[in-house]
């Protein structure tokens, strides 16, 4: 089943850029790691860029609704 995405989740994920190669991401507080396919760690990185900075709180939020569509299970261990 296909994850149906809001108009502002689809102009997010199309702006990111992209690497070729999954990684693996540890969230800070836990010590929890999980390895993300590459459009995952975009995701994650615009994300946490925004969180960072305080910026585009909108599209923060989107971002955020996007990756736990699409990534349940990383979701809850890299950003609940």
């Amino acid at each position: 089943m296909k994850t149906k995405l809001n108009k502002t989740q689809e102009r997010i994920l199309s702006e990111l850029e992209v690497g070729e190669a999954n990684e693996t991401i540890t969230n800070p507080y836990s010590g929890v790691s999980c390895d993300l396919e590459p459009k995952a760690v975009a995701l994650y990185d615009f994300i946490k860029g925004c969180e960072m900075l305080g910026t585009r709180q909108k599209d923060f939020d989107q971002a955020r609704y996007a990756f736990a569509a699409l990534y349940p299970t990383e979701y809850m261990l890299l950003l609940d």
